[in-house]
């Protein structure tokens, strides 16, 4: 079973945040992509709709956003769920956050504006 440290990790950098990527298919994933995402305090998230699910589970601090209009304020153990084209925001709340998220290889997103992001650690 292939260990992957932290030192290990491809860091990659969007919007402020922090991407870590574990699990994707450039560490040998076939189905599944994990990252670490760190989201600096008060930093507001980019709304978008991911085309496939994403888990995210909190780490550290509290993630803040909106998920089709309903706010939400997660702490460490909590998860949120956000189903493929859901419309999504996550900000990095007061103190900032970090959180587990987890999805499916190939995962893109359309902003409000309809640009199309294809994340490197999802591909």
């Amino acid at each position: 079973m292939p260990t992957i440290h932290p030192t290990e990790a491809a860091r990659h950098q969007l919007g402020g945040s922090t991407f870590d990527t574990y699990v994707a298919p450039s560490t040998g994933a076939e189905q599944l992509c994990a990252w670490r995402l760190e989201v600096r305090p008060a930093l507001p998230g980019l709304p978008h709709r991911p085309s496939n699910e994403e888990v995210l589970l909190v780490l550290e601090g509290v993630l803040c956003g909106e998920l089709d209009g309903a706010a939400f304020a997660l702490r460490p153990g909590e998860v949120l769920h956000v189903p493929a084209g859901a419309q999504v925001r996550i900000d990095g709340g007061e103190r900032g956050a970090t959180a587990w998220v987890t999805t499916s290889v190939g995962l893109h997103a359309i902003t409000e504006a309809g640009e199309r992001i294809d994340p490197p650690w999802a591909q």
